[in-house]
């Protein structure tokens, strides 16, 4: 089920439970929809059109499109495109958006303001050809008040100007337009300001929760207003939770913080594993009639961090197996569609991770609204640098101007998300040995606090030699984030007894050292591999080579056709690598057995490794013209033993403990037929893993995660490609040349391959299988009906799929 229909289900369920719990409710809504859809109908060019602000512009000649959108994805890549090897050499420039819209003349006298969760980047919004103001960062949510600008009851434009053409502005792929939604706010001018309720548990057993809300309230009226403030908490599995109400007098043209403290007997607690959620209904009544009315999610858990226990949730000490991710969808690029957010934190849930760290700005608020909802914990990341320069045109051109109301956007926007246990303010920021960076620590910090002070504040520190030098740094902060650090930890932690320590990235290759660490040590809380999932950009980092290309790492040398990372335990397709398999049976006892083969050299060439990559590991026992020849099989298992068969004969047993990093490798010459691992314990083999040898390509399998999708112009259905024999066997050497094509109301939103040196456009209808797999997205348009989906290749049997798209 996608997040848009989950948010929509849950909404139908909480309103049953409302008028059930609260009679009359249903007759005291408020007028008007206070948060409305605003990504319909854009029209867009690339281009910059100075004269796109004034209302009578004429854009009938440019593209009509929904949000959210990335020009960026859709252009070519090319070794000469500005954004170089950092933004994946994809297109960047300057465009536009306009939109026409109409103010009903019942909005005269509200207040009316326009949101946008992210543009990336330095955009300027106007309305009616005035300008309402810039925001640099790309990545912070942002609103501007409309009321007085409007044409009521007649015909308005808003215009958006985005420039993302001064490069290179990142060290990633950042992704160009307005790619995360767009709201109409619609409130009474005495209402609850945005982002203005605060919710926190500063009590918390199984038994009792004591929920404290605080409330900002704006009276944006000339007189005075007496009201009622009622708040109720509920959720889904309990109902009725616990309400209060309090009489307010509020002065004409100011605001009020109230602060509500309400019992919650039995709390449903929040964690991983039981993500349970609660509502806060806000309400600002007079004369019983409701004049305002928000809805803010949130969760009951209790944060501890000592070096003694670790992080304890709940009163329970948790060992963080984390991944970094960057906010890119792959070949969605970075539009932010809720289904695509909602799919990534189901990829890292079933990967094994219970942690994420948003590497290395806010993510979307659908991204975090997933988390909270299937349960994984986020560190809420504020920057890529402060001062110091990475980039020619990076941040650190706005902090001085821009650094507070960033910061306080992200903690303002995301602090009721109880997935959030954590916040980070940079990451390797480039001043970080000098005493002005433990400054600019403490101010970020106390901003932080100022706002939120429930949860820690790290940063993440990273320098090979002269450790030390950062402990002035480190001392500012709750929790001192290590780069590929650890190994520094027992030694730090003799030194500083007091230092809870988090690993913030990590080498892939080094995931069972990290482990141990993490295991022994209870001042260090985790790990997050640098990186969870591949992403676009900083082309080239986790690659292996042979013998004869570019070398170095991705700052060595320009790598093109490598426009992306393939440092994730997951790729852009969505398959787990081995790296994934053998991490989570590491931390998770849900993968005890796994097997894959290792790429053998091509001879006479070899295979070369850099810093983020692992050995080329593949799910495959067919290697043509390697007959006879050894190959080497690896073999994950929490079993004390595992043995390995070929063809139902025994090629050997052995242990695969604590001591043997629960791994084994056998050497084994290929011969076509099966190969099975088996697990051994008490003497008894488990359920075996199989790989076998495929034959000729013959066909293609679809399969849709979803068969069934919303046509609301927004939801996504993911088409995964498996190339096979005649036998149903997948082809692991496979790149047939793939084409398709669609029917009915849905449209190809994006193609990939998982291999991030093919340079063909993510927005296109063709593509090269990649070791026998591809992948293509389906977007539903605003038409319920019938999709099908059809997949030829000029060797393999046409295939193909059905996909129904169904009213919201």
């Amino acid at each position: 089920m996608n997040l848009i229909t989950r948010r929509i289900n849950l909404l139908t369920i909480l309103f049953l439970l409302i008028v059930n719990y609260f009679p009359g409710y249903a007759q005291n809504k408020p007028d008007q929809e206070r948060k409305q859809l605003f990504d319909y109908d854009w029209k867009f060019i690339l281009a910059d059109e100075a004269s796109a602000r004034s209302t009578d512009f004429n854009d009938a000649g440019w593209r009509s499109l929904d949000l959210p959108h990335d020009w960026s994805i859709e252009g070519k890549i090319k070794p000469k495109n500005p954004s170089g090897g950092a933004g994946g050499y994809f297109p960047a420039g300057v465009g536009w958006y306009r939109k026409t819209f109409k103010a009903p003349g019942e909005w005269k006298g509200k207040n009316i303001s326009i949101y946008f969760e992210g543009v990336y980047m330095n955009s300027e919004v106007f309305i009616n050809g005035k300008s309402l103001g810039v925001r640099p960062y790309g990545y912070s949510s942002f609103s501007y008040d409309l009321s007085p600008h409007l044409n009521f009851g007649g015909e308005n434009v808003i215009a958006v100007r985005v420039d993302n053409s001064q490069q290179i502005n990142s060290r990633w792929y950042t992704g160009s337009g307005i790619y995360r939604h767009v709201w109409m706010r619609v409130s009474d001018p005495l209402h609850v300001a945005d982002w203005g309720v605060a919710i926190s548990t500063p009590i918390v057993s199984s038994k009792m929760a004591t929920v404290q809300v605080k409330t900002l309230i704006k009276n944006e009226t000339g007189l005075a207003q007496n009201f009622l403030l009622r708040t109720r908490l509920w959720s889904v599995k309990s109902g009725n939770a616990g309400n209060h109400k309090i009489k307010v007098e509020l002065a004409a043209n100011t605001e009020k913080e109230i602060i509500q403290t309400i019992k919650v007997a039995n709390p449903l607690l929040w964690a991983p594993e039981t993500p349970n959620l609660y509502q806060a209904q806000s309400q600002l009544l007079k004369a019983d009639r409701v004049i305002d009315e928000t809805q803010t999610g949130f969760g009951i858990r209790s944060l501890r961090f000592t070096p003694e226990n670790g992080f304890q949730l709940n009163g329970k000490t948790v060992k963080i197996s984390g991944g970094c991710v960057h906010h890119d969808n792959g070949c969605l690029g970075a539009a932010a569609f809720d289904r695509a957010e909602e799919r990534k934190v189901e990829q890292l849930k079933a990967a094994g991770f219970n942690a994420v760290r948003t590497a290395h700005n806010p993510p979307s608020e659908a991204f975090l609204d997933a988390c909270d909802k299937l349960g994984l914990l986020v560190m809420d990341e504020a920057f890529d640098g402060w001062k110091g320069a990475k980039n020619k045109y990076d941040y650190s051109i706005y902090f001085d101007q821009w650094w507070k109301s960033d910061l306080e956007t992200m903690v303002l926007r995301d602090r009721n998300h109880p997935s959030i246990f954590m916040w980070s303010s940079g990451n390797e920021v480039s001043e970080r040995k000098t005493p002005e960076a433990v400054q600019t620590a403490k101010m970020l910090a106390a901003a932080i606090k100022n706002i939120d002070a429930t949860r820690p504040v790290t940063s993440a520190v990273v320098i090979w030699g002269e450790w030390e030098v950062f402990d002035p740094l480190m001392a500012v902060h709750d929790v001192a984030g290590y780069n590929y650090q650890l190994h520094s930890a027992p030694a730090d932690h003799k030194r500083i007894s007091s230092r809870v320590i988090v690993q913030t990235e990590s080498y892939p290759r080094d995931a069972f050292a990290n482990w141990k660490l993490v295991q022994d040590n209870s001042y260090i809380i985790g790990d997050f591999v640098w990186s969870a999932i591949d992403y676009l950009g900083e082309s080239g980092i986790g690659r292996s080579f042979y013998s004869g290309q570019v070398p170095g790492e991705n700052w060595d040398n320009e790598m093109f056709p490598w426009h992306g990372a393939y440092c994730g335990d997951i790729d852009l397709t969505g398959w787990r690598k081995p790296i994934s398999h053998y991490r989570s049976l590491l931390y998770n006892d849900t993968e005890k057995l796994y097997m894959a083969v290792r790429e053998p050299n091509p001879e006479p060439l070899e295979i070369k490794e850099t810093k983020w990559s692992v050995w080329p590991t593949w799910e495959s026992w067919t290697w043509p013209g390697h007959e006879g020849k050894n190959i080497d099989v690896e073999v994950y298992s929490k079993y004390p033993k595992v043995r390995l068969y070929l063809n139902d004969k025994l090629i050997g047993e052995k242990a695969t403990g604590l001591e043997q990093e629960f791994r084994a490798t056998f050497s084994v010459p290929f011969m076509p037929g099966i190969l099975k691992a088996t697990g051994l314990e008490n003497g008894k083999e488990t359920a075996p893993v199989i790989l076998q040898t495929s034959g000729n390509a013959a066909l293609a399998k679809l399969t849709a995660d979803r068969k069934e999708i919303l046509a609301n112009g927004q939801d996504l259905s993911y088409v995964t490609v498996e190339i096979t024999d005649k036998n149903g066997v997948i082809q692991p050497n496979a790149t047939n040349r793939l084409h398709f094509k669609i029917e009915g109301p849905g449209i190809i939103a994006g193609i990939s391959n998982a291999d991030v040196k093919d340079y063909d456009q993510y927005a296109g209808s063709s593509v090269n299988a990649w070791h026998g797999r591809a992948l293509v997205v389906i977007r539903s348009t605003r038409t319920t009906g019938n999709i099908k989906l059809s997949v030829t290749s000029p060797d393999l049997t046409e295939a193909t799929l059905n996909i129904r798209t169904l009213n919201n």
